[in-house]
């Protein structure tokens, strides 16, 4: 944690200084998608800090925006912050990996731990974590198949960025190796999609449960609850097996998806939370605003 009593909050064109005692800072960072506007009137990310800051006073934010000088991801604000929020949908890819690497390795180090948002599972941060992740665990597994040999190593990337897997195709990430001399191995590590194959935007509703009940995460929250109207995910997820499942969200049609989830990754930690689609106003209700506040101040520990 980082001591700033004070923060600017941009909640309209209007900038407002607010005095507060909290103890995490959070650096919300939102794409700004304008088809955001169909659900919310001031951007997404400043409807999301304006719900949590109204239910806690242990959280400080700053808003900030993919279009923002060094893209909101100045040495400063990631330097203030210990927790970001990210949204992201249509431009990931404006995104540099200079600065998605830069916030990797914060989370890496300990430096900072991130709420992944919705469509962010494409997000180039959370990539370039789930690639580290996805390479430790390839080469631990190649080792240990191999005791005693030398292992080199190479990875598969995914065909395209923000690409999205067949359904039946091989689950990723994925782990191989063939014999290079007697004693010697080399390992192909296929980097996951970070995707699914299955999705839908028709607005149809969806429950979430709660899978771990003891985590902080779900803390004064039912056992189970439903968004009236969402963007359907649907399993297998092509990511590193996660270190916990906090949520897992259903359709009547039968779907179902790992809707939140923990990994933690080197010292720091990440927490993905799947609902949040631009166009519909979800990031307005009451257990999904204290999901995020939940979060947010669990990561800031």
């Amino acid at each position: 944690m980082k001591p700033s009593l004070f923060v600017f909050l941009i909640l309209s064109s209007a900038v407002s200084t607010i005095t507060s005692a909290a103890t995490v800072n959070v650096l919300m960072w939102d794409e700004r998608q304008p088809r955001q506007e169909q659900a919310y009137d001031n951007w997404l990310g400043n409807e999301v800090i304006h719900h949590m800051d109204a239910i806690t006073d242990d959280l400080v934010f700053r808003s900030v925006a993919l279009d923002d000088p060094h893209q909101g991801l100045s040495d400063e604000n990631l330097a203030w912050a210990d927790v970001v929020l990210w949204w992201g949908h249509a431009r990931h890819s404006d995104v540099t990996w200079d600065h998605a690497k830069k916030v990797a390795d914060l989370v890496r180090n300990g430096e900072l731990n991130i709420v992944v948002l919705h469509s962010a599972h494409w997000a180039r941060p959370f990539v370039e974590l789930m690639n580290g992740r996805s390479i430790e665990e390839g080469l631990a597994y190649i080792e240990t198949h191999n005791s005693g040999k030398k292992i080199t190593y190479e990875t598969v990337d995914p065909p395209k960025e923000r690409s999205a897997p067949m359904r039946g195709s091989v689950l990723t990430p994925a782990y191989y190796g063939y014999k290079k001399g007697k004693d010697a191995v080399h390992g192909l590590i296929h980097l996951p999609w970070c995707c699914f194959p299955e999705f839908r935007a028709d607005g149809a509703p969806s429950t979430i449960v709660v899978k771990s009940p003891k985590h902080p995460i779900v803390q004064g929250l039912p056992s189970s609850f439903k968004i009236p109207a969402t963007e359907m995910y649907n399993e297998p997820f092509h990511i590193p097996d996660p270190d916990e499942v906090i949520f897992e969200e259903t359709w009547e049609t039968g779907e179902r998806f790992r809707s939140g989830i923990v990994w933690n990754i080197g010292n720091g930690r990440i927490f993905y939370f799947r609902p949040g689609h631009e166009t519909y106003p979800i990031f307005k209700q009451e257990e999904v605003i204290q999901i995020l506040a939940n979060a947010c101040q669990w990561l800031g520990e």
